[in-house]
């Protein structure tokens, strides 16, 4: 079975050419023809000689990535609907959003997910496998494509658990990272997690600088239980030593999501006991307005609670802003789209 060559970073696939017999600094000509020059086929790295381009052929696929949908928003978000052309008919979502800072993109690192988080859309759709690292690096080389763009940020909020796929994240991250690759400085990258404990601490110790994303979302475990399962799991008195573990090792501010939902966690005692669980760490709150999905229990606060719940929280001392909403006319949340071409 040929292997995605966009799996490798540029150290291991140095070792990988080795092994069918072909010298290391191959290697770095095929990462400025893969991630550089965004080439759709082996036979367009001219500076190969066509026995090491038929090798490649022989051995690596590219990986390349299938447009199924794409829809624009009036506010200039894109959302791709991608078939990743693996034989079994398995399609991801990504979100290209354009800020006054450049384009940031909002990628996938799982076919479904298994956290069944209330409030998500990719809750009920059945989970197919995680994602390889080549297929993460393939949305944002698709998109760039696409739409004769450079993107300038990452953000892994798109379907699935990255922590759920640690490695291929990873993986994904040291060739977004290479200056060799996609070029992308490491304080560009936000790493979402709903909360999986032990490798938060994992990620603490690889010192990496890219910001981490807990979704909170309750600073109550019964309310917070209910939201996420994984709560369940990893109830927050432990979620709260991971954290604190993570910002004593790397100094980094750790951004806490929080999805406003009426009369669910959005009144002025539930900010109270946020700032109790948040007073004296190096954190932000990004509050967001909840997106309505089908047959979801929870529906968007009030624009009146929400600025209350954020000036309270700036009030006492706990940074806080609201999420822009983005691409709400298009399905632009996550899993929506997918979800809606599975019926």
């Amino acid at each position: 079975m040929k292997k995605n060559i966009k799996n490798y970073d540029l150290d291991n696939l140095k070792e990988e050419l080795k092994q069918i017999g072909e010298k290391p600094f191959r290697a770095e000509q095929i990462f400025k023809w893969l991630y550089q020059d965004k080439v759709n086929s082996f036979d367009e790295m001219t500076n190969l000689s066509l026995e090491l381009r038929k090798k490649l052929d022989e051995n690596y696929i590219l990986g390349n990535f299938k447009i199924v949908h794409k829809l624009e928003s009036i506010d200039g978000t894109k959302k791709y609907l991608f078939d990743v052309q693996d034989g079994e008919g398995n399609l991801l979502e990504s979100v290209l959003m354009q800020y006054h800072h450049g384009y940031t993109i909002c990628v996938s690192s799982q076919i479904g997910c298994k956290m069944g988080c209330k409030f998500c859309a990719s809750t009920g759709i059945p989970f197919a496998r995680s994602l390889e690292a080549g297929e993460i690096i393939e949305q944002l080389l698709a998109i760039e494509k696409d739409s004769d763009i450079k993107i300038s940020n990452i953000v892994f909020m798109g379907i699935g658990e990255p922590l759920d796929n640690f490695e291929n994240v990873m993986e994904a991250i040291k060739i977004i990272n290479n200056p060799k690759g996609l070029n992308i400085g490491a304080r560009h990258i936000s790493i979402s997690t709903s909360g999986i404990v032990p490798k938060i601490y994992e990620l603490a110790d690889k010192h990496m600088q890219c910001t981490l994303s807990v979704s909170l979302h309750s600073s109550n475990n019964k309310t917070r239980s209910s939201m996420m399962p994984i709560n369940n799991a990893y109830p927050i008195e432990e979620l709260m030593e991971a954290c604190k573990y993570y910002i004593a090792k790397t100094n980094k501010r750790i951004s806490f999501e929080y999805a406003l939902a009426k009369d669910n966690n959005d009144n002025l005692n539930d900010a109270k006991e946020l700032v109790k669980l948040l007073k004296g760490m190096l954190a932000h709150v990004n509050l967001i307005p909840i997106n309505k999905i089908e047959d979801g229990k929870y529906t968007k606060s009030t624009n009146e609670n929400i600025i209350k719940f954020r000036d309270y929280l700036n009030d006492h001392g706990i940074v806080a802003t609201i999420r822009r909403e983005l691409g709400s006319d298009i399905s632009a949340a996550c899993g929506q789209l997918r979800k809606q071409n599975l019926k």
